[in-house]
């Protein structure tokens, strides 16, 4: 393609521009026609600024020829001359006329600016090599990354200026570190940018969504082994002062800017101080010193995630922008550009071809508040620190791309502290809550409740305070025992097995705590009967009766920790022996409590700290504490898993998100996932017994991916999209994703209504909350659909590679969750509510708002329950 190259930095010098020629060559190499137009000398921090009453004059310049280095370079380290550029025939000429020689490589350079470049290459240049097709700007003599820099930057000006000429732009900078410019760091950075441009080019969207991109690559050893992330501008401001220093005399321009952009030598500002005089005004020189140790802090200052960020930790960034001063494209912040991939072809260069122009109109982003409504939402201030590495810019990219730019802020999450969070600290002092609104994601030890209880309507929170009747196994067995007692036809009959709940303080006593668990133990006893007389057969006794498996889980332990498999009396026994505490100390515990086990055990799929019982004594055979070690259920195992034979006939189970949004909605996330484990599945009774522990080999049957280690073998093919599996030809054709897919819904509603109506004490969901939870079923040979757990702040990292998932997860969550929160009080809120869309939304074939909703994958969410409280916004007391 045709490419029109401008900058701010002038012609090819080691002082002021030394990276162009290099960038130039490579495109050429690439195949590309380069058209070069430059201004004559340094035109840094001069933005998008054009000369009125001055007459633009060319000159010409001639880079030196192919077979030498690349003019702006110094390659001759050892050379004073070729250090401070004195021998131009190293870096080119210029001439006052243009060649009469044809085929010879001429740039033109003019008195103006970058934007006046691009004028006069688009218009008054270059003609006979055909339409420009893209103008990169570029690359720069350091960074154009956060606002400080974007706003001033000549670069980004010029791109600019192509882009009101309806021209597609670039503008590239290169961010260096040290005042060594390597020749080969250098090279790699042109060949990473032409790259990043050719990919940009295929991918440029064709809703006009965007005019420019703004790209800073760092020149860094092996930078090509980088992300090339796409990210948004760091909003930061000058530190109190002036950018300026009083000096003496006149300051040479090239040189200067070359000292500024090294940073270093930074003058103190002159005090000023002398004898005092009558005279208004003190006669001084200013001399441009901007302190870049502002903009450094604040990049340091800031979460991840923006281009300041990316650039410091070695990634190539990439901006997208609009040509009115908006970012642009922003649910794409976070995200890797695909340098390769089926996209649209890159443009032949012809002469007379139609230019492609961007189309003027921007388009409002897909999925997000409507930045048109005549009553603007409220400010939200928002806490997005999940505190998860894999969760975290999925969220923020969602938030990003859910709200527009300068409608909220992202709050700077404090340092650590055991003293406990307050959101009232980080939001500004003066700050009127009647015209903003807060919003807090983080893990459930952080979240301010006090906070979030004072300003029920103008703050959401992430978590309800409490909710055990769902998440610890003894209180979900209770809340199932319960409902079904009154609702004896409700679905969790038959999609939940029955439970025996029982604490053990001690080993020695635990014949006395099962005393009232009446099924448990008639079953053992049956077993014992069974395989007394069972010939040598252990599964099949004289009476034809099969032994009856159990497993039993410890009810506050996670990520499939203690859980064991037994039949009979002595293989329990044998199991709690092997947890007996070593000595008296470990016995010692507090007692359980209410709310302090709710705020000490939120994450029930990752660390917990017990119920309230605060022993933290780890048993190495199974990585869990103590204090885990007194509630426990145990359940009828389900021997007859079904088995996929396309899938080596592993035993898997169904991992489903699901959103619990005020009190009370509950949706379910379509898109689901299979967890399998390691190892092919056997019955119990005739799996691999180990030689060390005389136990049954559990990678068979637990298929929690966090048991299976860091071992690729065992992880590998372990987790898959539940809509992919081969759920036909397996001998079940009863069984379908669709059949299985709707047991989940119906049992997911019934349950969290059991929770809601039966267990209002220890399930008490908050009007402005929400609650993200990780469900699991397992589904049997017959195709019934058991429900085995629930998981509040569930582990995504078991998703492993299909983040996807996730990310449309939270997307979800937040468009149902966090946009009709923000939006409360507008006209365009039009009186919804959490969980809801608003009004007429779903009716909507055309338009934005329906547009949004699609966008958001809202299609996905399933909504399994709609159950009215009494505690909606809104509703009278």
């Amino acid at each position: 393609m045709h490419i029109l190259i401008v900058n701010d930095d002038g012609p090819p010098s080691p002082h002021s521009s030394p990276y162009v020629h290099s960038l130039v060559r490579e495109l050429q190499q690439a195949g590309h026609v380069v058209s070069v137009c430059l201004p004559h000398t340094q035109r840094s921090w001069i933005g998008k600024a054009h000369m009125i009453g001055q007459t633009v004059k060319p000159t010409y310049y001639r880079p030196p020829p192919p077979s030498a280095p690349a003019a702006g370079l110094t390659t001759d380290t050892t050379s004073t001359q070729a250090n401070t550029g004195d021998d131009d025939s190293n870096h080119g000429t210029t001439h006052t006329r243009p060649s009469t020689r044809p085929g010879t490589e001429e740039w033109v350079l003019v008195d103006g600016t970058p934007a006046s470049c691009v004028q006069i290459g688009l218009y008054h240049f270059f003609a006979d090599r055909g339409p420009v097709d893209l103008v990169v700007s570029g690359p720069n003599y350091g960074r154009n990354t956060t606002a400080v820099f974007a706003l001033s930057s000549g670069t980004l000006g010029g791109a600019l200026e192509a882009a009101v000429c309806r021209r597609r732009a670039v503008a590239l900078s290169y961010a260096f570190f040290s005042r060594n410019h390597d020749t080969a760091i250098i090279a790699a950075a042109s060949k990473q940018s032409v790259k990043v441009i050719e990919a940009l080019w295929r991918q440029w969207p064709t809703d006009g969504s965007v005019d420019l991109y703004s790209v800073n690559v760092p020149l860094l050893e092996g930078l090509e082994d980088g992300k090339v992330l796409f990210t948004g501008v760091l909003q930061n401001y000058w530190g109190p002062g002036s950018c300026f220093t009083e000096v003496d005399g006149s300051v040479e321009g090239e040189e200067e800017e070359e000292w500024i952009r090294e940073g270093e030598g930074r003058a103190e500002e002159l005090s000023g101080q002398g004898e005092k005089t009558p005279a208004c005004h003190t006669h001084k020189h200013f001399k441009w010193s901007p302190r870049f140790t502002d903009v450094y802090k604040s990049v340091e200052d800031a979460p991840p995630g923006n281009d300041g960020w990316a650039v410091k930790e070695g990634h190539t960034s990439i901006t997208p922008l609009k040509a009115n001063f908006w970012q642009a494209s922003t649910e794409l912040q976070g995200k890797e550009l695909q340098l390769e991939g089926p996209s649209a072809a890159l443009p032949e260069t012809v002469k007379g071809a139609t230019t492609p122009t961007i189309q003027s109109t921007l388009a409002i982003r897909e999925g997000r508040i409507d930045e048109a409504s005549s009553s603007p939402s409220p400010h939200l201030y928002a806490l997005v620190d999940y505190e998860d590495p894999y969760v975290q810019p999925l969220l923020i990219s969602s938030m990003d791309s859910l709200f527009p730019a300068g409608s909220w802020t992202l709050l700077k999450p404090p340092p650590a502290s055991n003293d406990g969070l307050s959101l009232a600290s980080l939001l500004p002092p003066s700050l009127d809550l009647a015209n903003a609104k807060v919003l807090q994601i983080s893990p459930y030890e952080s979240i301010d409740f006090d906070f979030a209880a004072q300003h029920p309507t103008t703050c959401l929170i992430n978590s309800y305070m409490i909710r055990k009747a769902l998440i610890r196994k003894h209180f979900l067995s209770a809340t199932v025992e319960g409902w079904v007692a009154k609702q004896p036809q409700s679905v969790l009959g038959t999609h939940v097995k029955r439970s025996e709940a029982f604490e053990v303080d001690f080993a020695e006593f635990l014949e006395d705590a099962l005393v009232e668990a009446w099924d448990l133990r008639a079953s053992l006893e049956c077993n014992a009967e069974i395989l007394a007389g069972s010939s040598g057969n252990e599964s099949v006794g004289r009476g034809g009766g099969a032994v009856e498996w159990w497993i039993l889980k410890p009810s506050m332990s996670d990520r499939g920790q203690g859980i064991r498999l037994f039949s009979t009396m002595g293989e329990l026994q044998a199991i709690f022996d092997a947890w007996e505490p070593e000595s008296e100390s470990d016995e010692e515990g507090s007692d359980d409590d209410e709310q302090g086990g709710e705020a000490s055990t939120a994450d029930d799929d990752g660390p917990s700290n017990g119920d309230g019982d605060t022993k933290e004594i780890m048993d190495d055979s199974d990585n869990i504490m103590t204090s885990h070690l007194r509630h426990f259920v145990a359940q009828p195992y389900i021997q007859q898993p079904l088995l996929l034979p396309e899938l080596d006939n592993r035993k898997f189970h169904v991992r489903v998100y699901v959103l619990a949004v005020g009190s009370l909605q509950v949706y379910v996330y379509k898109d689901m996932l299979a967890l399998f484990a390691a190892k092919p599945y056997q019955p119990p009774q005739s799996a691999a017994v180990s030689a060390e522990e005389g136990g049954i080999d559990l990678d068979a049957h637990l298929t929690n991916t966090c048991l299976q280690g860091d071992d690729g073998a065992a992880k590998a093919n372990s987790v898959h999209r539940f809509w992919d599996l081969p759920l036909s030809g397996n001998g079940s054709s009863h069984v379908t994703a669709d059949s299985i897919c709707d047991q989940i819904c119906a049992v997911t509603g019934e349950l969290f209504e059991a929770a809601a109506r039966g267990m209002m004490i220890h399930f008490q969901p908050l009007d402005h909350a929400f609650e993200v939870y990780g469900l699991d079923f397992l589904v049997d040979a017959a195709g019934t659909a058991w429900l085995l757990e629930a998981n509040a702040f569930p582990d995504f990292k078991q998703t492993g590679d299909l983040s996807g998932v996730v990310a449309g997860f939270w997307r979800c969550v937040l468009r149902l969750a966090a946009v009709p929160f923000a939006s409360a009080g507008s006209e365009s809120s039009k009186g919804g509510k959490l969980g809801q869309v608003a009004e007429g939304e779903e009716n909507q074939g055309k338009g934005e708002v329906a547009a949004a909703t699609a966008s958001a994958g809202v299609d996905q969410m399933v909504l399994v329950r709609d159950i009215d409280l009494g505690r909606r916004w809104g509703a009278t007391p």
